[in-house]
């Protein structure tokens, strides 16, 4: 795959005709059969996934020579095969989520395997005829690794703030929303599961920003005045459970789910 992709580099800019084509736009044809239009895609938004890379990588990256290109690349190949438009938020967002997360994988692979050379393999003789110890990045890289996880959950939260917008809520209000009594937010939890769990609910969720009142009634065996007075919270869990939201989705899974949400908001 990342031959393939590196194959895209070497591709000619397209001409002022093709420029034409939003993402969105070559997403949906690619997706009614154009295949052929991938490659172009990746080539034409090259420059927007390096920079993304090197913003990341606090550094310059070099399309021809460093491999975090490559896991860009691939990242913005699968942001393509998973970007789903129903979910309201832009493919170059999406894009620079995906993209992120593979480079934090990617570093923590990297740190894994500095952790499993032989300690005789540390020294190294530079370019300029210095020697180093790579034992020494050991703490540095698990300092980044450390921010790069909080820099991941904050960007995170800032997606999903994005994305409970259009529905009228903010994820500030996520604390003040959940109840209070453990066993009426194991039954709010329960249902927006069972939301999350529907495609098709979810779709005309997305599509109206409504909650399926009468479904969730008959599936859960709730009252249409329980699901209009949580309506918020029920929506906001049920966008989590069913979108690209990992660390939150931790916290749902903990009995402390309340206040680990408050502790985030208050940072």
């Amino acid at each position: 795959m990342l031959i393939l992709l590196k194959r895209f580099l070497r591709k000619s800019v397209p001409s002022s005709s093709e420029l034409k084509l939003g993402p969105e736009q070559y997403i949906a044809k690619i997706r009614q059969g154009e295949e052929a239009l991938r490659e172009q895609f990746i080539a034409q938004y090259s420059p927007y996934i390096a920079k993304v890379t090197s913003r990341f990588c606090k550094r310059y990256i070099d399309p021809s020579a460093d491999d975090e290109f490559s896991v860009a690349l691939v990242a913005f190949n699968e942001a393509i095969n998973q970007f789903d438009s129903a979910a309201g938020s832009s493919f170059l967002g999406f894009a620079k989520t995906v993209i992120q997360r593979r480079l934090i994988d990617h570093a923590r692979k990297e740190k894994r395997h500095l952790q499993t050379v032989p300690y005789s393999a540390f020294d190294s003789d530079a370019e300029d005829g210095s020697t180093y110890n790579a034992l020494e990045n050991k703490q540095s890289l698990q300092a980044y690794d450390a921010a790069s996880s909080e820099a991941e959950r904050r960007m995170e939260i800032e997606e999903l703030n994005h994305e409970l917008e259009l529905y009228g809520i903010t994820f500030m209000e996520l604390v003040e929303l959940s109840p209070k009594h453990a066993d009426s937010r194991a039954m709010l939890l329960h249902i927006s599961a069972v939301l999350a769990g529907d495609n098709r609910w979810m779709e005309g969720l997305r599509l109206t920003q409504k909650l399926p009142i009468k479904e969730l009634m008959e599936a859960c065996g709730v009252s249409r005045k329980t699901l209009e007075r949580n309506r918020k919270y029920i929506i906001a869990i049920a966008i989590i459970r069913s979108g690209v939201y990992p660390f939150m989705q931790d916290y749902l899974g903990t009995a402390r789910e309340h206040d680990t949400l408050e502790k985030e908001v208050s940072r």
